[in-house]
């Protein structure tokens, strides 16, 4: 996860993330809709809904869109979503997952599909990259929002699991099943995370410079655009300087 949190920080950083806001609310609303179809409309007895409402106000989604994709789902256009994992490995032997939300199998499959061939990819099957990462929750602050040893107190004290801190955020990983539990702790500690979400956590990263890295940012940039793609893992491990002149 450390790549893609220092990629993510360093696009925000350059402004590049404000220009795809409209399609990271859009990917946020889906989830939303789908949750709340699937369960109660009601977060307190929804937890899936919960975390996706947590996610949309870590990326300052305003209340009305929120609220809008929540009654989304009890209209007829609200069905129809299927869940579906890509995975296989991108350039230099880098494990990638992709997670899919969509209406359509094989418009999903086929844009997938194309972004791995297009930037050196092969696609695997279910399974052939999954088992080199974990499913955990993940909770990110800002580095300004605590010291390292206050955060990890606090992130201990509410069930974390880990936390690594930069000079830029803290991050906090916890068991799957107590992230809303965790990321509740911590809010009424130091309010609202940067993010708070489940996530595929790489047990061990990948070293790639050079083309290779370059050509597997190509990769995910074109996955992150597609409209069914949710979610994007890569078990890589990039300097962060090549990070900043690949963002540049």
């Amino acid at each position: 996860m450390a790549g893609h949190s220092k990629w993510a920080n360093i696009q925000h950083r350059k402004g590049r993330q404000d220009a795809r806001r409209s399609k990271i609310f859009s990917k946020l609303s889906k989830e939303i809709t789908v949750a709340a179809k699937l369960g109660a409309p009601d977060p307190a007895f929804n937890p899936r809904l919960r975390l996706a409402i947590q996610a949309a106000k870590a990326q300052s989604m305003p209340k009305d869109n929120i609220d809008r994709a929540i009654k989304k789902a009890t209209g007829a256009d609200a069905g129809g979503y299927e869940e579906i994992r890509y995975e296989g490995f991108g350039p230099g032997g880098v494990g990638v997952i992709v997670e899919v939300l969509t209406d359509n199998r094989n418009r999903a499959a086929s844009e997938v599909r194309a972004a791995f061939a297009k930037n050196g990819g092969n696609l695997g099957e279910t399974g052939s990259v999954s088992f080199m990462f974990d499913r955990v929750g993940y909770v990110e602050y800002p580095a300004a929002a605590a010291d390292e040893e206050t955060m990890l107190e606090a992130a201990i004290e509410a069930g974390a699991d880990d936390v690594q801190s930069s000079g830029e955020t803290h991050e906090i990983y916890c068991a799957a099943d107590r992230l809303a539990e965790v990321s509740g702790a911590l809010e009424d500690k130091f309010g609202e995370a940067a993010a708070v979400k489940l996530i595929w956590k790489p047990q061990t990263l990948v070293e790639i410079s050079g083309q290779p890295a370059e050509t597997l940012m190509k990769m995910i940039s074109a996955l992150d655009d597609c409209d069914d793609v949710q979610n994007v893992y890569a078990n890589y491990d990039i300097a962060t300087e090549e990070l900043e002149r690949l963002a540049g």
